[in-house]
């Protein structure tokens, strides 16, 4: 199956959800490249931005999931790589 490097943003403000979207992503572990969060403590939001290479379907499904969990906001950007 054809696969898509892509970038998920991720700004998260409820502090209730860093437990549920943590999970999210080791459920998705073996298409996860790589991850970096910074806290910002100023405005109380974490931003996450978590690399992936993965079929497109994988990566519109974690966005999706995450972006429903209350206080989470995700946006995914996927190369154009052939």
């Amino acid at each position: 199956m054809e696969t898509r490097v892509a970038l998920i943003g991720i700004i998260v403000d409820e502090p209730d959800s860093v437990a549920p979207l943590n999970e999210l992503l080791h459920e998705y572990r073996q298409y996860i490249i790589g991850r970096m969060g910074i806290p910002y403590k100023p405005r109380n939001i974490s931003v996450i931005s978590v690399t992936l290479d993965a079929p497109q379907d994988v990566i519109s499904s974690l966005s999706g999931k995450l972006g429903m969990l209350k206080g989470v906001t995700s946006k995914a950007l996927m190369a154009k790589l052939s």
